[in-house]
């Protein structure tokens, strides 16, 4: 398995990048994977629902399971969030696993940048971005820059520059996210 992240300001079209270029992946023979980071509380199930009612009841985990899919939904006691190396660790095999989100944590990425989402492009302070999917030109970027909606080009950078889970692990346990 190997990891790259999608990394970019809220607004910026990460998730709408990552729904073509899923399809675009796999096309080209390759397993995909992905982990969402979410910036509020959210849930997958459904009042009403049984698997809701354990939670509810106070079940600390609840899998529910069907002949085409499973969830695991684990309530979190504590108040700090999943580092990403815990939730990598819980991803089966695939050959690539995209990481929407997680900014601030040193995996490799790719910056997805909207000009008119009135940000600062984050890849000058992150030397783990190998690449900016943009709307405009960064001649001054110092990393290949691609139209946003190139998806053949993102494809070609996220499967150059996927890192080895391996590796991504080993960095991630020596220490902790960064700030």
């Amino acid at each position: 398995m190997r990891v790259i992240g999608l990394a970019g300001w809220s607004g910026s079209g990460k998730t709408t990048l990552l729904t073509r270029l899923i399809p675009a992946l796999i096309a080209r023979g390759l397993r995909v994977s992905t982990i969402k980071h979410a910036h509020h509380a959210f849930d997958v199930d459904r009042p009403g629902k049984d698997s809701f009612l354990h939670r509810q009841a106070g079940a600390r985990e609840v899998l529910v399971a069907s002949r085409r899919r499973w969830a695991l939904m684990h309530e979190c006691e504590e108040e700090r969030e999943p580092r990403l190396a815990e939730l990598v660790a819980l991803i089966g095999d695939c050959d690539i696993l995209l990481v929407e989100g997680f900014k601030r944590e040193d995996h490799v990425k790719l910056e997805v940048y909207r000009q008119a989402n009135g940000k600062p492009p984050l890849y000058p302070e992150d030397r783990r971005i190998v690449a900016v999917a943009s709307d405009v030109a960064l001649p001054d970027a110092g990393r290949p820059v691609v139209d946003i909606d190139d998806i053949g080009a993102i494809a070609d950078i996220v499967i150059a520059h996927a890192e080895p889970v391996e590796r991504l692990m080993e960095r991630l346990s020596a220490h902790g996210p960064a700030q």
